[in-house]
């Protein structure tokens, strides 16, 4: 079944009358007919399931003659009428946070694809010392957080995911880690340094404290966090962990820790 983001206002609606850009991309692009079936979602956690009809009623099967998605559309009269009760997917438990420094090209644009379908409830990206990324000014960076939060909703429809993550606007890293200091969240980070510890090693330390609000996960730039970001991580209390003998690009990072942080909580 197909899957597309709507607000919540509409998943939860009986009928929702098509806008002719989304009727067009129903019925042109994914060639949707009357009867076919269709999930809204809000990216919140609501959800429910709608078939394509007219204004009348569904025209299915059970229409000897039903009229074609296309005239219907070109009169205005294509809707999509709910089935079923409207479903609400429970929260994670412990949400896990990606805190990662902004790369350049299309790496970033993965990073936060792949977060999203790991599990990520929010992504934080971070203006670090060594970032070869730079914004010419603040309406430059509020395009690049519009074009990630597009991303990640596009990656939620895709995977099937109930929420999309909260994307930040982009921050430095002591801004950063005041952000997670107040959501109470355990920290975690890749370190190129002596004494980054093994993954394992840092989890099982963790078992050993209180069950955290929360779980971080911060990533550094192409040139690795500068001293200063390493004192201010080890400050803030993060666990720099050793990701193995080989070093790791930023993006293959973030998805590394992500995963032992998904499978952990």
């Amino acid at each position: 079944m197909h899957r597309q983001f709507a607000t919540t206002e509409d998943v939860t609606a009986e009928c929702v009358a098509l806008t002719r850009e989304a009727g067009r991309h129903l019925v042109t692009v994914l060639r949707l007919e009357p009867g076919d079936k269709v999930e809204l979602f809000d990216g919140n956690g609501a959800s429910a399931t709608f078939r394509l009809s007219s204004q009348e009623g569904v025209q299915g099967e059970e229409s000897p003659r039903p009229l074609a998605a296309r005239t219907l559309l070109r009169e205005g009269r294509l809707v999509l009428r709910r089935e079923g009760e409207v479903r609400h997917a429970a929260k994670r438990q412990t949400p896990i946070v990606l805190a990662a420094c902004i790369s350049k090209g299309a790496r970033m644009d993965w990073t936060v694809e792949k977060a999203v379908e790991l599990g990520a409830t929010r992504i934080i990206p971070i203006r670090s010392d060594n970032c070869v990324v730079s914004f010419r000014n603040a309406a430059d960076a509020e395009a690049h957080r519009a074009r990630w939060r597009r991303i990640a909703t596009d990656a939620a429809r895709q995977c099937g995911a109930s929420f999309i993550p909260e994307i930040d606007a982009p921050v430095a890293l002591d801004e950063a880690l005041a952000a997670l200091a107040n959501a109470r969240a355990a920290l975690f980070a890749g370190g190129l340094v002596p004494d980054a510890i093994p993954f394992r090693a840092a989890l099982d330390a963790r078992r050993a404290a209180d069950t955290p609000a929360a779980v971080a996960w911060l990533v550094g730039p192409e040139g690795d966090f500068s001293p200063r970001e390493y004192d201010a991580l080890r400050a803030a209390g993060t666990a720099l962990v050793s990701l193995g003998p080989l070093v790791l690009r930023t993006e293959t990072a973030a998805i590394f820790g992500l995963c032992v942080l998904a499978t952990e909580w």
